[in-house]
């Protein structure tokens, strides 16, 4: 499977919340971010627990500021998330 996204894209966290376990924080869900660093394929350990694993997807670092997050501060938070958790920005 080939990377959708690259370093400098806009993308935006699925606003999901699926039953059980996920790596996707809640606390970015629904909000846009920046990729900054491919970091390769890897097994969503979503999917290794639950038996439907281990094809591997792209995980990214993606970017949010503290102010798209919680209204306020001028930092920034990196996450790391699978490709399943993103779509492209509006």
């Amino acid at each position: 499977m080939a990377e959708r996204f690259g370093p400098g894209d806009r993308v935006r966290v699925r606003a999901v919340d699926p039953a059980g376990h996920s790596r996707a924080p809640q606390y970015v869900r629904g909000h846009r971010g920046t990729v900054v660093e491919v970091h390769g394929h890897h097994p969503l350990p979503d999917d290794v627990v639950a038996g439907t694993g281990p094809a591997t997807q792209p995980v990214y670092a993606v970017r949010f500021g503290s102010g798209d997050l919680w209204g306020e501060g001028a930092h920034s938070v990196t996450v790391n998330l699978w490709e399943r958790y993103l779509e492209a920005a509006p």
